[in-house]
């Protein structure tokens, strides 16, 4: 499992726009249970008296939204998700189709809120009648709650390097939209990374257009002060703002009827464990340096549960040597291999709670020997005998590198052999996808004997889609993060997957997409893979 969702759990549109009188501003009004959110600028509606000049007006509507930083928190500290650095949050919200005109090249920046503000209960977003004032709680355009004043109108939030980090960035992110019906997806690690520390306060983000495109006004003509905050005006004074519309883009708010349309912060990272226990290939000259080394790992389960070596715990010394067989091939034997680099045992690192790993990579001898074994121990030096402690001893199934003299067009037969027909939105399943090639040809001693032979596939992504109507409710994730790989073992590929993604009551669909290193591109396999998510349990 390698994506995390956690919903906004606050949300709210804030706007100086003129109702429909375009007289009043509705600088008053709440939209804080509202299942839609919106930002735009519309710029010269009216025209506003000034010192010595016509003035044209502004009207901006901003978004505020909150997230549980306090779940992320508890989650890393559960080890749900992995340590900073590892670990990608991205702020997804989804574009709301509506009848209005949409912004073409639409540039949306977000931005910390640096106070703290109430969500409220406001729905009106057409005439801004739902007013929050002494006592109806929520903010709005001038106040961040029914009792206190934003600094700034519009909202406040950290722009300042002083409240952000040592090397001066503010937190602040951007993206384009070329048509205006795209969804908004951000990756703001930096940000929650210092939410989660507690660095910054969390009072979440403020989404709207960039100071380039929102309207243009100059402070040298004001406008009329606003009759519940005399001192202060609901215009922002944006001199380098635009001198046209950008009307009106909308998401679906965390009120939502739609599942998949929720706002989140989305954790995703890479889970996946490429165990070469049953791919073991010795050293060759005809593969790089990278290619002839094996990540083996070793998984300390006590009493069905992972558990880190007490003695070893997540940073001390595990080491791992290699062992040719005894006369009956049974146990390990003899003095420790040399492995490639000379030595005799490779340090093995920590991985997550109760798993390690070390990489190795060995010369085949003479005669090279089918069956090693893996022996990860601790202690001093490379001689067994002193001060040494044995945890675990694995046997691998070792292959010499064998050239092919046809080029290699492969085609797989795939299934998921334990894939169930129902499934608890509350659950984290395990799939095992077995793989093999659809061409194998057995003869006819390995038909009758032996099990049909698989292979694993060494880069692996899944993707899920509602049967109904083909909605994409998990999407491949083959980039830096690879939230959607797929790992590997002695067993073959397998992947776990949250059922809590997706909305019960519907049938889904797995399906599954092979990297072709020679052709440098993912393909899609054919077959699909149906299953039932339901909201009840066992």
């Amino acid at each position: 499992m390698a994506i995390k969702k956690y919903l906004a759990n606050a949300d709210n549109t804030i706007v100086n726009t003129y109702q429909s009188n375009l007289t009043t501003r509705g600088t008053g009004a709440n939209m804080g249970r509202s299942d839609i959110v919106e930002t735009y600028s519309v710029y010269g509606r009216q025209q506003t008296s000034g010192s010595a000049t016509q003035k044209a007006s502004q009207e901006l509507s901003r978004i505020l939204m909150k997230f549980p930083i306090s779940d992320i928190s508890t989650d890393r500290g559960n080890s749900v998700i992995p340590a900073s650095g590892s670990v990608s949050f991205y702020l997804r919200l989804f574009n709301a189709e509506h009848t209005k005109a949409v912004p073409r090249n639409l540039i949306l920046k977000v931005l910390a809120v640096s106070s703290s503000w109430q969500e409220g209960d406001g729905l009106d977003m057409e005439n801004y009648d739902d007013l929050t004032k002494n006592q109806y709680p929520g903010s709005n355009w001038m106040s961040a709650s029914n009792t206190e004043a934003w600094t700034l109108v519009g909202g406040d939030y950290i722009s300042a390097s002083s409240q952000w980090d040592d090397s001066g960035n503010p937190p602040v992110y951007s993206q384009s939209f070329s048509t205006g019906l795209e969804d908004l997806e951000i990756d703001i690690s930096g940000l929650v990374e210092h939410w989660i520390a507690s660095d910054i306060n969390n009072y979440g983000v403020g989404i709207h257009l960039t100071s380039s495109q929102e309207a243009y006004y100059s402070a040298s003509a004001i406008e009329g002060t606003d009759v519940q905050h005399p001192a202060i005006g609901p215009i922002l004074n944006i001199t380098g703002g635009a001198q046209k519309s950008w009307y009106t883009k909308r998401f679906f708010g965390r009120g939502t009827q739609f599942f998949f349309k929720r706002p989140v912060i989305e954790a995703r990272w890479n889970s996946t464990k490429r165990d070469d226990r049953g791919d073991f290939f010795y050293s060759s000259s005809l593969a790089p340096a990278a290619d002839n080394l094996n990540t083996l790992y070793f998984y300390n389960y006590i009493r069905g549960r992972l558990r880190d070596i007490p003695a070893i715990g997540t940073t001390g010394s595990l080491m791992l040597s290699l062992f040719s067989g005894s006369a009956t091939n049974a146990a390990p034997s003899g003095s420790k291999l040399i492995l490639s680099d000379g030595t005799m045992a490779i340090t093995g690192g920590w991985v997550s709670t109760g798993i390690y790993s070390a990489s190795v990579a060995l010369t085949a001898a003479s005669t090279p020997v089918k069956t090693l074994y893996d022996v990860w121990w601790s202690g001093s030096g490379d001689d067994p005998s002193t001060n040494v402690t044995e945890f675990a001893t694995g046997s691998i199934a070792a292959s010499k590198v064998v050239p092919l003299d046809h080029s290699r067009h492969p085609t797989y037969y795939i299934n998921i052999t334990n894939l169930r027909n129902k499934y608890n939105n509350s659950e984290t399943a395990r799939f095992n996808l077995y793989v093999r090639n659809k061409n194998w040809n057995p003869t006819i001693y390995t038909k009758a004997s032996s099990v049909v032979p698989g292979v694993s596939i060494h880069s692996a992504s899944y993707r899920v889609f509602r049967i109904r109507d083909g909605l994409e409710a998990v999407p491949y994730g083959t980039g830096s993060d690879f939230q959607t790989g797929i790992s590997y073992d002695v067993s073959g590929n397998y992947f776990d997957f949250d059922m809590n993604l997706l909305d019960g009551g519907y049938a889904y669909g797995f399906k599954f997409a092979f990297y072709d290193p020679e052709l440098s591109t993912w393909t899609e396999q054919d077959k699909v893979f149906k299953f039932r998510v339901e909201d009840y349990e066992y």
